[in-house]
């Protein structure tokens, strides 16, 4: 690996480790054991690497959460409602098991507010996003479904940090979509 590989390496461990906002220049170089200008040099600031590490770090654990294979008692393979009910139940369980990167991203959207630097990659990787999830998921993105996935992940994300146990499962997510749409169908 490059200098702007490790940099960026560095960036994702200390996103795990110290959290988006906790995470200085300082910690990247010695995890690194690249020199302080490199990160200018090869990103322009720290929010510009932090922000790409959060990025790819969010869009690996998507990608791995939606390429493993479906559970037997989870209906068939090509079924949506199976799908996106394993979708939630994998992510509700990631929540849990990489919570150091899901609290980062919250950190990194609290950041989002007061900073443009952070806010636009944030909002393009939300837009990415959008598209990535429902093609991964078998959905048309153009009916607005990435955007109503990106919506519900990012407010299950907040419940469960604050109350996990009291957070939707996976299966009361499913359930509590197909009541909406069966309520707006019959309107």
């Amino acid at each position: 690996m490059g200098t702007r590989e490790d940099l960026l390496a560095a960036a994702k461990q200390c996103l795990a480790e110290r959290g988006y906002a906790r995470t200085t220049v300082r910690d990247i170089v010695v995890v690194s054991g690249a020199n302080l200008a490199a990160i200018n040099y090869h990103f322009r600031s720290r929010d510009a690497l932090m922000n790409l590490a959060m990025v790819e770090s969010v869009s690996d654990a998507m990608r791995e959460l939606l390429a493993a294979p479906a559970d037997d008692d989870t209906g068939e393979a090509g079924d949506a409602r199976a799908r996106f009910e394993v979708f939630w139940a994998r992510l509700v369980g990631s929540f849990g098991t990489d919570r150091a990167l899901w609290a980062a991203n919250i950190e990194a959207l609290a950041q989002a507010l007061r900073s443009p630097e952070v806010r636009a990659p944030m909002a393009d990787g939300q837009h990415r996003a959008r598209g990535e999830l429902a093609g991964l998921l078998g959905l048309d993105s153009d009916a607005g479904a990435g955007a109503v996935i990106v919506t519900l992940l990012n407010g299950l994300l907040v419940q469960w940090m604050i109350d996990p146990e009291r957070a939707p499962t996976g299966t009361q997510l499913t359930a509590g979509v197909l009541a909406l749409a069966d309520a707006l169908r019959r309107c």
